[in-house]
């Protein structure tokens, strides 16, 4: 996953390919290259987020992700609360890398997928993502992912909005871009619901937007 340089003119939408930054972002590979390094963790982490029709995206991009990145991916999916969630093993079908669920304190290795349970919320904190309790009655744990993300990790910090309702996710994208990591959101044609996505593109926080299999191959 790395940055591409802005392009002056729009590209059509069959291209399926535009930045939407002002300027490109640095390339963010194992070693961890960026200019605000403030991580403690022992690889550069990847945020990704999603609602509705966030779990097909979730598959897709795993679908095509390289297996050899050196990165460490967090999936935080809107969850019924009241439900034991099947989402490691769902995901854990079309990867190699191995799926977990986030326990009270993990320390995320590279080349693995972590994933939240039910009625939860993950911070990064302190090099371990860690389980908090959902307070708020509106679902916003991507925004709290993204936002401890952007503190614990500064410039290494990546940040994925998928498919989904409402605008979860757009405040934790601009935490991350401020703290000069990198952004990206699902092309609105290829998201079942574009809404999440949509919210953080017309904010202005996303620096590229693809569908979930490019994002994967950036």
């Amino acid at each position: 996953m790395r940055a591409m340089p802005a392009n002056k003119k729009k590209k059509s939408s069959k291209e399926q390919r535009r930045s939407v930054s002002r300027k490109a972002k640095p390339h963010f590979g194992p070693d961890g290259a960026g200019e605000k390094q403030k991580s403690s963790s022992a690889c550069p982490i990847v945020g990704i987020g999603g609602s509705a029709g966030g779990f097909e995206a979730a598959m897709e991009f795993l679908r095509h992700l390289p297996q050899k990145t050196g990165m460490a991916y967090v999936i935080v999916q809107h969850l019924d609360p009241h439900h034991a969630s099947r989402l490691s093993n769902l995901l854990g079908k079309v990867t190699a890398m191995p799926v977990s669920e986030v326990t009270r304190t993990t320390t995320p290795k590279p080349n693995a997928v972590y994933v939240q349970p039910p009625n939860k919320c993950v911070i990064a904190k302190n090099g371990a993502l860690t389980l908090v309790r959902r307070e708020e009655r509106l679902n916003v744990a991507i925004d709290h992912f993204f936002e401890s993300l952007a503190e614990e990790c500064g410039s290494r910090a990546i940040g994925v909005v998928l498919s989904g309702t409402g605008s979860d996710g757009t405040a934790g994208l601009r935490a991350i871009k401020a703290a000069g990591g990198l952004t990206f959101a699902q092309s609105e044609e290829s998201a079942k619901f574009d809404a999440m996505p949509r919210s953080a593109i017309r904010a202005g926080f996303v620096d590229l937007v693809l569908p979930p299999g490019e994002i994967a191959r950036e």
